[in-house]
């Protein structure tokens, strides 16, 4: 998948998703789900909404409203580049537009789909699918840190960064249960995104991976 990860252990997503769960636990009964629609992908006569088609244009960005009970503290110093910033500010949006389309239960959220396109429209889709069939949502503060960002002459860019889930837990809807899980190594994550800038000036996420327990990220 892509962007940063949102911990939901139980839901257990292919290896080659970039969203990590492992730093929040879940129940052991509740299987992931093998028959998500992936934004993009052919299922016959009907296809999903792809993020050009789905998205505002760059000056009129998606809002992304948040709960109160959500935190983030992004740590990313400005560079002073303009577009290595704008690489970064971009980036932290399309971060909390995932968690809005979680928060929302809405897989296809427009938010996302503004800052997500391809690969990782079609794993963010199904990542936050995941949440919605556990009627699962986040809580709790998350942060960001140690930024490496790099932009190409040619309309690339490549940002990798870490996370901090020490903080963030699981939230089931229907009980209002939090599950809060002990802090370890694989609670610091690492994500590798690669990233090109569209005809509308906004740097959108191409694909994502992700490692947890890396030893870059740990305190």
């Amino acid at each position: 998948m892509n962007r940063r990860p949102t911990l939901l252990a139980a839901l257990a997503l292919t290896a080659t998703a970039a969203l990590t769960l492992s730093a929040c636990g879940s129940d052991d009964d509740s299987p992931a789900k093998d028959k998500d629609t992936i934004a993009g992908a052919d299922t016959g006569d009907k296809k999903s909404p792809s993020p050009a088609t789905s998205a505002p244009a760059s000056d009129d960005r998606p809002k992304i409203e948040l709960p109160s009970d959500l935190s983030y503290t992004f740590d990313w110093p400005k560079t002073g580049n303009k577009e290595k910033d704008a690489v970064l500010a971009d980036s932290e949006q399309s971060i909390k537009a995932v968690d809005q389309a979680i928060v929302k239960q809405d897989a296809l959220d427009k938010a996302y789909l503004y800052y997500y396109e391809g690969e990782a429209a079609a794993e963010t889709q199904k990542f936050v699918q995941d949440y919605v069939d556990h009627k699962a949502a986040i809580t709790g503060s998350y942060r960001f840190y140690a930024p490496e960002v790099n932009v190409g002459k040619d309309g690339t860019a490549s940002l990798s960064y870490c996370e901090d889930q020490g903080k963030a837990f699981v939230k089931y809807l229907e009980t209002e249960k939090i599950k809060k899980t002990e802090v370890t190594a694989k609670s610091y994550v690492i994500y590798h995104t690669s990233l090109k800038k569209n005809d509308k000036g906004v740097w959108v996420i191409q694909s994502i991976v992700s490692q947890s327990g890396s030893a870059k990220c740990q305190p």
